[in-house]
């Protein structure tokens, strides 16, 4: 196929209002399949890092040629935006607007898209995806909502210590479903914590999950803590959960 057709794409912009954000709304970015029709009911793939899951990771091109190509059920992707200065703040465990956030993304984003769109009502059908610090909050959200989500693709996690000492008071982790990779050249990346081998962090947070009793796909590949890696990887994270047609 022409690659023109890959790019021929529904994108909503869309504001969800919030009583526990201290800004009062998010913007959000909804990518509708090839198809889409409101009579029928469709997994969704809920993104941190919106603009750059669209822009740098390409997720609506690669999830319209996978769909249109490799016979993959159509799905929902809705991208919430962040403010890069509040980001760690947002995503960390312990960052100041954290639990505000989990709380909005749980209690008032999922309300609002599965109120506009046709969207399935189960956690086998929500998947949370994040990179870095967005792969952080997409586990710490399953953890704290098991009832919403139990599928999660973590692109290089950033699992600090804080998030390692939360999983390991975790009692029973076995609904949750994990797709984690991470670069093998990520080794020593410099963080505004300090600079962190990625690589062992996955390793400890993997034996964690595993001994909690998740289910846990993980990968060490080449690569480095960088969209250029993480693009890549966006066509195998989507397959892990979403089902050929």
């Amino acid at each position: 196929m022409s690659n023109d057709i890959y790019l021929k794409r529904t994108i909503l912009k869309e504001t969800v209002q919030s009583r526990r954000l201290p800004e009062g709304s998010r913007n959000l970015r909804v990518f509708l399949p090839p198809g889409y029709n409101e009579l029928l009911s469709y997994p969704v793939v809920y993104c941190q890092d919106g603009e750059d899951f669209f822009n740098f990771g390409r997720i609506a091109t690669t999830a319209t040629r996978l769909i249109l190509d490799e016979g993959l059920e159509p799905f929902l992707i809705v991208g919430v935006d962040v403010d890069k200065s509040v980001r760690s703040e947002e995503y960390t465990p312990d960052g100041s607007r954290y639990a505000d956030y989990i709380t909005f993304f749980a209690e008032e984003l999922v309300p609002f898209i599965e109120e506009r769109f046709s969207v399935r009502q189960d956690p086998q059908y929500r998947i949370l995806a994040g990179d870095s610090l967005g792969g952080t909050v997409s586990l710490h959200l399953a953890v704290s909502y098991p009832g919403l989500f139990n599928r999660v693709i973590s692109m290089s996690g950033a699992f600090y210590p804080v998030s390692q000492r939360i999983l390991a008071q975790a009692s029973d982790l076995s609904g949750l479903h994990m797709y984690m990779i991470v670069g093998l050249q990520e080794n020593a990346f410099e963080t505004d914590r300090g600079v962190f081998d990625f690589v062992q962090l996955n390793r400890d947070t993997v034996a964690i999950l595993k001994q909690k009793g998740a289910s846990v796909f993980y990968e060490e590949k080449d690569g480095k803590h960088q969209w250029g890696f993480w693009q890549q990887e966006v066509p195998q994270a989507l397959l892990h959960f979403i089902e050929v047609e």
